[in-house]
């Protein structure tokens, strides 16, 4: 049982849905950092030493790994940040800043999480380019007519995530990367909730950006990558400057390292490639077949079981095919705070709030809510226990609730 391999699970009597904010961690991965500690600990890149020589190895080989796992065609397109955060804001800072000018347009969706929503911003207002949004149907889908009608060819820069945190929705990137393409603009992926549970091939996609979180996929906190195409790489300035980035450094002038050591300034977070690389054997050894077996599953289960509490409120698409991960759902006329609570109490782990995503919120009409977030350890059970603890919310609440 795929369960057994994640200590916390055993050692915690707990429904964890809260997996679209990260993770818990199989033993593997929490072994190979310990191993890394016992036996390879020092500063890649700096030093002739074994020792050092030994951690660039196994620093480098990851880089490679990671490249290989979402066929990238160079591995200096490979970039490690702490996070899909760090990787937006590089975009933003690197790309945005330099390329952009007024009356430029940049579009992306209203689902966006925060990180790939207030870069935009920021970049917006300092250049005078135009923020536009790509904005959801009855169905939370972005219909074929919305793509068509906010990218144009004054669209320089298209941000879209691939799977919503708060809806679940799949969106069709394929589809929005190939018209944006066509009216001039280069695109930028958010994979944070989408890697974890499908496949991704970044040349089939033909993003020029790619971003994604390790603690989203089972590896530890503190890691990110971001992959961007070469050619657009190499005309970027650096986002973070200091050592190991650098070529010569004169007292008024430097000269920058070329892919990818240009943009990892600094000592890296060396345990969190290691980490991210024994997830990802993990996720392979499994397989993303049987990851979507097991996954859709418990997610049809769930949604099926939530669908007959008459006194929930659900915020998703109801194309089953177009949905991974995530369900949002709110006790009606009870703050999803005080649910959330409830639900602790009797050891089911949901997120309640607005998910750093307040845009799509306000959208939708609503404050926040409660999200089961499940991965690849959820099961059946898991289910039932959040049902259980829902019914149990309900009948503490509804007397209190205005009809």
């Amino acid at each position: 049982m795929v369960k057994d391999d994640f200590p916390i699970l055993k050692n915690r009597d707990i429904a964890y849905l809260d997996s679209g904010a990260t993770t818990q961690k199989p033993i593997q991965v929490i072994k190979a950092i310990d191993e890394f500690y016992e036996k390879y600990n020092a500063n890649p890149h700096r030093g002739a030493y074994g020792l050092s020589i030994e951690a660039t190895e196994v620093y480098e080989n990851t880089r490679d790994k990671i490249a290989k796992y979402i066929n990238a065609k160079h591995r200096e397109e490979i970039i490690f940040s702490k996070n899909a955060s760090e990787s937006l804001n590089l975009i933003a800072y690197s790309y945005g800043l330099e390329n952009l000018h007024e009356g430029d347009e940049i579009v992306i969706s209203i689902m966006e999480h925060h990180s790939n929503l207030v870069p935009w911003q920021y970049v917006a207002k300092k250049t005078g380019a135009v923020l536009k949004y790509l904005y959801i149907n009855d169905n939370f889908e972005i219909s074929d007519e919305e793509i068509k009608e906010k990218i144009t060819d004054k669209t320089k820069i298209v941000g879209i995530t691939h799977v919503s945190n708060v809806l679940g929705t799949i969106n069709d990137v394929n589809k929005i990367i190939k018209y944006a393409h066509k009216m001039g603009a280069i695109t930028i992926v958010d994979g944070s909730q989408s890697i974890p549970h499908m496949k991704i091939d970044v040349q089939a996609m033909d993003t020029d950006f790619f971003v994604f979180s390790g603690h989203k996929m089972l590896a530890p906190l503190g890691i990110g990558v971001l992959y961007g195409k070469r050619e657009i790489l190499n005309k970027m300035s650096p986002f973070i400057m200091g050592g190991d980035m650098i070529e010569y450094v004169y007292e008024q002038d430097t000269t920058f390292a070329p892919l990818p050591n240009k943009f990892e300034a600094g000592t890296q977070n060396v345990e969190g490639v290691i980490g991210l690389g024994v997830a990802i054997d993990y996720i392979e050894n499994l397989g993303y077949d049987e990851i979507h077996k097991i996954e859709a599953g418990v997610l049809k289960y769930a949604r099926e079981e939530l669908s007959k509490l008459d006194f929930i409120e659900l915020y998703l698409t109801s194309n089953e095919e177009n949905h991974s991960g995530v369900i949002s759902f709110n006790i009606k006329g009870v703050h999803p705070h005080d649910v959330a609570s409830i639900l602790d109490s009797n050891g089911v782990c949901v997120r309640s709030g607005n998910h750093c995503a307040q845009p799509l919120m306000r959208f939708l009409g609503i404050d926040s809510t409660c999200r089961a977030s499940f991965y690849v350890y959820n099961t059946k059970e898991d289910v039932d226990r959040l049902v259980n603890a829902l019914d149990k919310a309900y009948e503490m609440f509804k007397k209190y609730i205005k009809e």
